[in-house]
Order: structure tokens, then sequence, then C-alpha cells
């Protein structure tokens, strides 16, 4: 053990969660828990293999003198910036918990819309064939094929770093079947060849957005598009038409000012049923159209 680690005086969880053990009874009320504290309980959680129930309930719970200075680390990196599911290196979304690098986004639970959406359109217990492009952490494709074993999954992007990240997660959720290609795009595709839905959630942030400056530890290129935050989308819309079957449905996430332009684009390539799904928030985030529908979306 180093000098440094001698030096480190344990703590209790309440010390941890800067909360005197005489006021423990606070923490069993999750409305005292400050934004901050929720952190740091996340944290504990992580560190000590323990139920958000057992930090509440154990204020005087002593860690050990590495989980000590394992947490003092990961609170140092939360303080300086750090997203929480980067210094944890996961994050959870839909049923899975989903590693996470500097090599992806982190999942968003808006992008969780993604996947209601689609289940309630498409049937989980046919074979059809489905494609997530620029798959990051594979949250997309890896919820799919957990939801529907029967379906014929690939994934695909840009970034090998991210590629591995998400193979990696298909692995750890023993999701073996699904393929794994890297390329831009419908490039990353050795062939043509046509599918039942095609997914994407993909760049739409405007290079000029104020919002990016909250953003610093995220790949840039996973989150911004020329033509204000369109470029990407416009690719995929335009070449979608060639790779889906008929009745095929294109499924895209779009920043919340996205829907009418998404929509439209979508209208001008000829894919009909054409509509905009609202996230958690009440914004316009996922835009849908069919391909030589024959009636109107289900």
């Amino acid at each position: 053990m180093t000098n440094q680690s001698q030096s480190v005086e344990v703590l209790t969880i309440a010390q941890a969660l800067r909360v005197e053990s005489e006021t423990h009874e606070q923490l069993l009320h999750e409305t005292f828990v400050s934004l901050d504290t929720r952190e740091l309980i996340q944290l504990l959680i992580h560190i000590l293999d323990k139920n958000y129930t057992f930090i509440r309930t154990y204020p005087d719970f002593k860690l050990t003198t590495e989980q000590t200075e394992q947490f003092l680390k990961f609170k140092q990196q939360l303080q300086s910036g750090t997203p929480l599911a980067y210094v944890l290196g996961e994050q959870a979304f839909w049923t899975l918990n989903l590693k996470v690098t500097a090599d992806t986004l982190i999942p968003r639970p808006d992008t969780e819309i993604v996947i209601i959406t689609i289940l309630e359109l498409l049937a989980k217990d046919k074979p059809l064939k489905a494609i997530d492009m620029g798959t990051g952490t594979g949250a997309i494709a890896l919820s799919l094929a957990s939801e529907c074993p029967l379906w014929q999954v690939t994934a695909t992007d840009f970034s090998q770093g991210a590629l591995a990240v998400a193979q990696e997660n298909a692995q750890t959720h023993d999701l073996t079947k699904v393929r794994f290609l890297q390329g831009s795009w419908f490039d990353a595709l050795p062939s043509i060849e046509t599918f039942d839905l095609i997914v994407s959630n993909p760049p739409y942030i405007d290079p000029a957005d104020v919002h990016l400056a909250d953003l610093t530890h995220e790949p840039i290129t996973a989150l911004v598009a020329q033509d204000a935050g369109l470029s990407d989308l416009k690719i995929i819309i335009s070449q979608a038409p060639d790779y889906l079957n008929s009745e095929g449905l294109l499924a895209l996430e779009h920043g919340y000012d996205q829907g009418q332009a998404v929509r439209d684009l979508m209208l001008q390539v000829g894919l009909v049923d054409v509509r905009t799904v609202r996230d958690y928030g009440g914004n316009e985030r996922v835009t849908l159209g069919r391909k030589n529908a024959a009636r109107g979306v289900e």
C-alpha cells in the first residue's frame, strides 16, 4: 500500500455524502437528496456494489481505504465537469447497462422514444431486417436485438473506437447475432441490401448552437453536423429509399426544432405516412416515414 493510501482517512457513507450521521433520517427521504448528492449516491452504489436502499439506510457504513480513494478520485472528476457516465464508464439505457467511453456519446433517456415507437410499429415475432447507423454504444441496435431476438440487426459506425465499445456491449449482454460494420452511413455496407427498418440517431446539432459549450467531454463528430445540423440527416434520408424494403420504415432522431425540416425531406424522397413523435419533454424528437406504404401507419 502506498504512503498516499495510508494517509487517506476512510469515510462513512454519511461523510461521503456530506451528511452528518445524526441527520441520516433526512437521507431516507428521496426529496431531500440534491442533484449533487444523487451523483454521489451513484458513485457509492458503483463502488460499494450496493443498492440505493442500502446507501440510504446505513449512513455509518465505512468504506475501505481503497474504496475511499476511488470515491475521492471519482468525486474530483465530477467536480471538474466530467459527466457521471464517463466517470463510471457506464450508462443505463432501456433494459441494458452499457459501457461508455470517450469514443461514444452518452445514451440519453429521450432516445428510448426511438425504441418505444419502433416496437409499437413493427412485429417483434417476425424475422425482420434492421440497421442502426451511427450506433455509438450500440444503444438502439442492442435494445432492439434484446427485445426482438428474431430480427437480423446490423449496427454501423464511422468510428472504430465506438464500434469496439458497441461490440463489447453486445458480448456483455450475450447479443452475439448482431452484425457490426465500420463506415459512414450506407457506405458501411459491403453491397446494396434492403431492410425493413433503418434507424439512426445521427449528429444533428448546429455548430453554432450555444448548448455545445455544455458538451465538452463528448466526441464532437458524433454531435455536430453542418447545414444547421441537417447534413447527415439529409444524406440518410436521400439514400434511404434505395435500402428500404417495400413498406420499410425509416426512423430518425433529430433536434427539437428540426421536425418540420425532416418531415419535408422525407416527403421529398417519396416516403409516406410521415409523422413525428415527441420526447419525454414534449419536444419533437423522432420522425418516421415508410416506403411505398399502401396504407397509413398502424
